[in-house]
C-alpha cells in the first residue's frame, strides 16, 4: 500500500480513484484494533458495484501507519475527526466522500459529519459508539485480557507488525480510564445533515441497540425536519456485521442511494426502523 504524510505521520492508504471524475469516493475507517488491510477486498467490491472510488486508510498507531508510542490521550478521537480526516481527504483530492466506518471508524465518520455538515454526501456507520456502555468496558477488558494471556497478540501482529502492544495497550488502556466512564458525543450528532445508514449487529461484544437508539434519538436535531439527516436515517439490525457486508443487495444499497440522489427524500427502503 503507499503512503501518505498527514499532521506528521506517515499513513498506510489504499487508493482507487472513481471510473467517473464526476463519482464521489467511499473512505472507510476501520475498528478499534483494526487497519486498512482488514476491509479485504470489500472497499474494491463495494466501489465497484457503486461506481465510486474508495480510499481505505490505517490510522496513527495502526496497521503499516507509523507506530504511537503508549499512552495514548485520552481524546485520541478527537484529532482522527477534527484533523486527520480532513487533511488526508486535502491530501487526496477527494471532496464530500460517503464515509464508512466500523466501530471507533463509525464513530470518527458520525464526529467528522457534524463537525463538517457539507463535507459529506453521506454516513454508513457500523457499530458506532456514541456513549460508553457497560457491555462496551467488558469487551474491551476481554480484548485486553485475550492479548495479554490468549491467542489475540498472534492474531494481531499480521496487522500491526512489531508496534502490536502499543496499538492494543494503548487502545484499551484509553477506554478503561475512569475519566472515560462518562464520554458521550450524544449532543453534536445534532449538526448532522447528511443521509446517515445505521448497522447494529445484534450480537456485539462493544454495543447494543441502545446505540442505535441514541444515534436515531439525536441525529439532526437542531436543524429544520426537513431535508435533515433525522428524515434520511436507515437503521438496518443485522445477526452480525460479516453476514450485512456479505450480502451485495444490502451492503451497496446505503451508497447507491447516497451516490445517485443529492437529496433523498428518505431511508433506505431496506433498512428495518
Amino acid at each position: 500500500m503507499p503512503d501518505v504524510l498527514v499532521a506528521g505521520h506517515r499513513l498506510e492508504v489504499q487508493i482507487h480513484p472513481p471510473p467517473d471524475p464526476g463519482r464521489p469516493s467511499i473512505v472507510f475507517l476501520h475498528e478499534g484494533l483494526g487497519s486498512a488491510r482488514q476491509w479485504k477486498d470489500f472497499p474494491a467490491r463495494l466501489a465497484a458495484l457503486t461506481g465510486c472510488g474508495f480510499l481505505a486508510y490505517s490510522r496513527w498507531g495502526y496497521g503499516g501507519s507509523d507506530a504511537r508510542p503508549r499512552p495514548w490521550p485520552a481524546d485520541f478521537l478527537e484529532p482522527e475527526a477534527g484533523a486527520v480526516l480532513p487533511a488526508l481527504l486535502e491530501a487526496t483530492g477527494i471532496t464530500r466522500p460517503v464515509l464508512f466506518g466500523h466501530s471507533d471508524g463509525a464513530t470518527i465518520a458520525l464526529m467528522y459529519a457534524a463537525a463538517v455538515p457539507d463535507g459529506v454526501r453521506g454516513v454508513i456507520s457500523e457499530a458506532a459508539h456514541v456513549m460508553l456502555e457497560e457491555i462496551g468496558l467488558q469487551g474491551i477488558t476481554g480484548a485486553r485480557d485475550r492479548f495479554l494471556h490468549g491467542d489475540l497478540r498472534a492474531r494481531l501482529r499480521s496487522q500491526h507488525g512489531d508496534h502490536v502492544e502499543d496499538t492494543v495497550l494503548g487502545w484499551t488502556e484509553n477506554w478503561l480510564r475512569p475519566e472515560h466512564r462518562g464520554w458521550d458525543i450524544r449532543p453534536r450528532l445534532r449538526a448532522i445533515r447528511c443521509p446517515v445508514l445505521v448497522v447494529q449487529g445484534r450480537s456485539d461484544d462493544f454495543g447494543t441497540l441502545a446505540q442505535v437508539d441514541a444515534i436515531a434519538g439525536h441525529l439532526g436535531a437542531q436543524g429544520a425536519p426537513t431535508g435533515s439527516a433525522r428524515s434520511r436515517l436507515g437503521v438496518h439490525q443485522a445477526a452480525s456485521l460479516g453476514s450485512w457486508r456479505e450480502s451485495e443487495a444490502r451492503s451497496q444499497k446505503g451508497p447507491l442511494t447516497m451516490v445517485r440522489s443529492k437529496k433523498p427524500e428518505g431511508p433506505t427502503d431496506d433498512c428495518q426502523k
